[in-house]
């Protein structure tokens, strides 16, 4: 076996763990896929016999080229019209190119994560979602060991402070089958009590349609008028054409891909807590719907 073969296969054999890394730093797929091709390219000049532990290496190559990509999107998320959302990733049986489960993936750690600084953010991803040894992690960012776990303390306590805000944790996809298909049902039937009964009081609606397509560019907070916007939406996207509705899990939320005369139209996933909505975002930006099935 060659010297290219072998480094080909140690590669694909950590892809996922590696697409993931990149996924949790930067929060978009384009992006991720983009870091891993440049990672491949700089692990191919590797000779590999030097290497003792190629999954710790291949972590580092995409932990510095996924904080470059960060820092050079950090203007462009600044100018970004209306709130931004992170990439919809297929979880659950959808999902099988990544390692990705549980809190770590949703859309509301995501979001507190773009709180964080870009090495505060890569160090919290690699020692608390994979697991990573500060020795690697140091190596990985480029700090000394005593800097990275300085940076890991205050990274556990923003993302603890930010989470324990919500008191409950945010229920599996399992967990949330039932309060998921209430809302689903309500919205469709154009239902607006019935899906006031399905939202928290003070749910909070995020739409992320990037400039390219209308979506509301200020979150919209409150049952009542979250599930009047959802039901008009529903009834202005019927007007214009055959409205279609399929279940899914996104970031291990449920969600539900709308399309309009077989066109995706935008994402809509849920997060629940205890036997209420939330949270409900909505990805409407194309560049951000590639990846997800219609």
């Amino acid at each position: 076996m060659t010297g290219t073969s072998d480094t080909g296969d140690e590669f694909t054999r950590h892809r996922p763990l590696l697409f993931s890394i990149a996924y949790e730093i930067l929060g978009t797929v384009s992006d991720a896929e983009d870091v891993l091709q440049d990672s491949y390219l700089r692990w191919r000049a590797v000779d590999i016999a030097t290497v003792a532990n190629p999954r710790a290496y291949l972590a580092q190559i995409v932990t510095r080229q996924a904080l470059g990509a960060l820092r050079a999107a950090a203007r462009r998320r600044e100018e970004y019209l209306g709130p931004w959302l992170p990439e919809p990733l297929a979880t659950g049986a959808e999902g099988g190119a990544h390692v990705l489960t549980g809190e770590a993936v949703t859309t509301a750690m995501l979001l507190i994560l773009e709180t964080l600084t870009p090495a505060q953010r890569a160090v919290f991803v690699l020692r608390e979602v994979f697991g990573f040894g500060y020795p690697e992690i140091a190596v990985a960012v480029g700090r000394s060991e005593q800097a990275v776990r300085k940076l890991n303390q205050r990274a556990r306590h923003l993302v603890r402070t930010r989470r324990d805000l919500t008191h409950t944790g945010i229920a599996t996809p399992v967990e949330a089958e039932s309060v998921a298909r209430r809302f689903s049902i309500a919205a469709a039937t154009g239902d607006v009590q019935a899906l006031m009964d399905v939202l928290a009081p003070e749910v909070v609606f995020l739409a992320d349609g990037g400039g390219v397509v209308n979506a509301g560019r200020r979150p919209v907070v409150g049952a009542s008028k979250v599930a009047r916007l959802l039901v008009g939406w529903l009834i202005k996207g019927a007007r214009m054409g055959e409205v279609g509705l399929r279940a899914c899990t996104y970031n291990e939320m449920p969600a539900v891909a709308v399309s309009i005369d077989g066109v995706l139209d935008q994402l809509i996933s849920v997060e629940v807590r205890g036997d209420r909505v939330t949270a409900v975002y909505c990805v409407r930006n194309p560049g951000k719907l590639t990846a997800v099935e219609k």
